[in-house]
Formats: structure tokens, C-alpha cells, sequence
């Protein structure tokens, strides 16, 4: 299926039928948008909700991705909306370019899409204001919608559901005089690439639990730096998975619009190595 740029267009104009968040939350703490469409970092997410809705708000992202590693890209757009600060629902669809590999091995198709059905549930905790961090639970389907490929190569499924454990807190002062950001989770999941390669193996094709979090540090009001890790599965014996980390800068002139730019560390991915590249994302927050 065909990756739509105009996506991202069409929900900005759907989501005026919400009623949107006032002023309440602190600029940022909202996060950027990650690959699969929770609110959070750019490949995890933390544990806060989409968008700066409070108690009895909503609140709401829109987003669009592109990650270029010289051999590959991915392009990446969804929406996600929040209520009362305690529940996100998120939707995204992943469009992955196989370039330079479809034209070497000639293969059926060149490209491969993924749509990603998310829920997120704040468990208890504050990302500032209680003794305890933020902890959320979240859900994801995901469904391959090129499973051709995935097959051929050893994947024993085109969809899958995986959930995720995430803990936040942004400690005021924390990081000599500026506010540090502390995320860590984990995952339980079979996903090969994301799924974007399918789920399962014929390595393995059992559940993981994988380990994923980030640091950063905001720099004044605007700006962020800091760095993600996610460890990844390797189910399938044609090629290796490799864990994924990023070294990103954020910057957030207001409640309005985010913009995130990584340098991106992806390791082999179908049998390429050194997949690094940049990552861009552009956000608009409600």
C-alpha cells in the first residue's frame, strides 16, 4: 500500500471536533511523537500522554516521520488523542523503503507498510508533582500489510499484539541547574524490525522482554538534547537485529509544534549493516 503524504493533512483537519487543553501542563512535557505513534521519545515512549490535556481534558497529536540511512527509509505518520491525562489512544502507518535491497535481489516489492493501533494507560504517579515517577501501560497491534516478504524470508505472522511498561519523571535542577528527563521501560514483544519484517521467526516466535529508555536534558524552554536506547529481538535467521539508540535534539518554541532531529544508530537491518542515518519528526500538539 501506497504511503499518503497528504495523511497528516487530513487529521489536522479532523481534530478542531475536539475540545483541546488549556495552558496547565509545562511546554514539553508532552514529549515528541515515536515511531509507533505514543507520545513520548522518537524510537520509545515514555510515559506521558499525547498532547497537554489535564484532568477532564483532551488533548491530542498529529505527526509526521522520516528516518533516511542511506540504504533504507521510513516514513511514518499517525495521530494520537488523550483524555483526562489518563488515557491515549494512538493510530500510525509506517511506509518502509527498501530501496537499493528491492533493486539487488529483485525483489516483489519495494517497500513494505505497517499500520500501528495504540492505547496507553497512566497507571498511577506524576511526571513532576507526586513521590512517585509516571508509570504507564501501554498496548500496540500491529499489522503488516506486505507480509509477502516477511514470509519468504522465515516471519511466522503478519500482525501482533505487544505491551510495554513505562516509568517518567523530570527532576527539576537535576542535571546541574537544568531540568533532566528520566525514562526507562520494557517490552514485551516479538516484533522483527518494529514488524515491519513481520512477527516471529524462525529463530524464535515466542515474546521477548526488551529493554528501552532515554535521558534528556532540557536545556531553557525550548530546547532539549538527550539520548534513547531500544533493544530489539532477533528472531530471524536470514539476517541479524541489532539494538537501535539515538542521539536527538528537540525543540519546542511552544505548546503548539515540536521538532525533533536525531542522529540514528539502527546497526544491520536485512542484512545491511551500519544503518545509520538521520531521523526527522514534526509534531503538532493540541
Amino acid at each position: 500500500m501506497r504511503y499518503v503524504p497528504s495523511l497528516s493533512v487530513a487529521l489536522f483537519l479532523l481534530l478542531p471536533a475536539l475540545a483541546w487543553a488549556d495552558q496547565g501542563r509545562l511546554l514539553a512535557t508532552g514529549g515528541a511523537t515515536s515511531l509507533e505513534g505514543a507520545a513520548g521519545g522518537g524510537i520509545t515512549p515514555w510515559a506521558v500522554l499525547a498532547g497537554y490535556g489535564e484532568r477532564g481534558e483532551w488533548g491530542a497529536d498529529v505527526f509526521a516521520t522520516r528516518v533516511e540511512t542511506g540504504d533504507y527509509r521510513l516514513d511514518v505518520a499517525g495521530v494520537a488523542a488523550s483524555f483526562d491525562n489518563r488515557l491515549e489512544l494512538s493510530y500510525a502507518r509506517q511506509r518502509f523503503d527498501l530501496g537499493n535491497l528491492a533493486r539487488d535481489l529483485s525483489l516483489p516489492e519495494n517497500s513494505l507498510s505497517q499500520d500501528v493501533f495504540g492505547l496507553k494507560v497512566r497507571l498511577f504517579g506524576d511526571l513532576i508533582y507526586d513521590r512517585l515517577p509516571q508509570v504507564s501501560l501501554g498496548l500496540q497491534h500491529k499489522r503488516q500489510k506486505d507480509f509477502l516478504i516477511p514470509s519468504l524470508v522465515g516471519a511466522q505472522r503478519s500482525e501482533d499484539t505487544e505491551g510495554y511498561l513505562t516509568a517518567s519523571r523530570l527532576i527539576l535542577g537535576g542535571a546541574f541547574g537544568y531540568n533532566l528527563l528520566i525514562n526507562g521501560g520494557l517490552r514485551y514483544s516479538r516484533a522483527n524490525e518494529l514488524g515491519l519484517l513481520g512477527f516471529g521467526g524462525d529463530r524464535r516466535d515466542r515474546h521477548s522482554v526488551l529493554k528501552e529508555g532515554s535521558v534528556a536534558v532540557l536545556l531553557d524552554r525550548d530546547w532539549a538534547v538527550g539520548i534513547e536506547y531500544r533493544e530489539k529481538p532477533d528472531n530471524l535467521g536470514f539476517a541479524g537485529e541489532r539494538d537501535w539508540a539515538d542521539l536527538f535534539i528537540g525543540y519546542f518554541p511552544n505548546k503548539h509544534l515540536a521538532v525533533v532531529l536525531a542522529y540514528a544508530r539502527l546497526g544491520e537491518i536485512a542484512t545491511l549493516d551500519n544503518q545509520d542515518g538521520f531521523y526527522l519528526s514534526v509534531q503538532g500538539s493540541f
